[in-house]
């Protein structure tokens, strides 16, 4: 089973395997600095779930459910 960032819990770490996003999107998320193998760590989630924030290579970046679909995590 191909777990994504939207499954990770706050607390929980993991690292980015493959992207699956394509067009302006996977350039933003490129330039966010996820790429393979980055570390990343939820911090927090939203109530409703639709925003969840993440330390990325030492900052906090907060992004939506349906974009983190497309980061393949391991």
């Amino acid at each position: 089973m191909n777990r994504t960032l939207c499954d990770l819990r706050p607390g929980e770490h993991a690292t980015v395997r493959k992207l699956l996003t394509k067009g302006s999107m996977r350039r933003r998320i490129l330039d966010l600095g996820l790429i393979e193998n980055t570390d990343v760590e939820c911090i927090s989630q939203s109530p409703g779930g639709d925003l969840s924030a993440f330390m990325i290579r030492g900052a906090v970046i907060a992004i939506r459910a349906e974009d983190l679909k497309g980061i393949c995590i391991k």
